[in-house]
């Protein structure tokens, strides 16, 4: 059971950029946030047997975080049901850039105006999946995936400039 638990903790700590780019999307505040990423440790936690290496850890990664994130916004409550981690990964956001990082900032409140679907689109667009990729992960065609990420875009660029912003 340690060996099972190191494991899972070494590929959550190899991939802990993805626990935050899905809880920026998704949560306003950083006790939010936090909340999601442990909700989404515990899920991924819970659902480490199915995985069976098929695709990439990373990959599944991606869509349990996802749903675990469009979940947590539905039911919008606290779970009663905790699983403690003794040895928790470090998942700390690690940008660093002052510029970068006031632009993400940006990013990230515009992206607080679209919807789950949306959000979850910009998110395998960022991680750069493919269309085909990204129909794969949502259950839609990839000419669907194409045209919906396309008017996201667009969406999310009028919003950025609706703040006064410019990239």
């Amino acid at each position: 059971m340690a060996e099972k638990e190191q494991a899972f903790l070494q590929l959550i700590k190899q991939h802990a950029g993805i626990l935050h780019k899905v809880a920026r999307l998704y949560m306003d505040t950083e006790t939010d946030r936090q909340d999601l990423i442990q909700e989404m440790m515990v899920q991924l936690w819970r659902s480490y047997d199915s995985f069976t290496g098929n695709s990439q850890f990373a990959t599944w990664m991606y869509r349990v975080a996802l749903n675990t994130a469009l979940t947590y916004l539905r039911n919008n409550k606290k779970h009663s049901k905790h699983i403690l981690y003794t040895h928790t990964p470090d998942v700390a956001d690690t940008s660093s850039h002052p510029q970068q990082q006031a632009q993400l900032d940006i990013f990230y409140a515009a992206t607080h105006h679209l919807n789950p679907v949306e959000k979850a689109l910009i998110f395998y667009f960022m991680e750069g999946l493919s269309h085909k990729e990204i129909a794969l992960q949502l259950g839609i065609s990839e000419v669907n995936a194409r045209v919906k990420l396309n008017r996201t875009k667009e969406k999310l660029q009028k919003i950025i400039k609706s703040l006064g912003y410019e990239f």
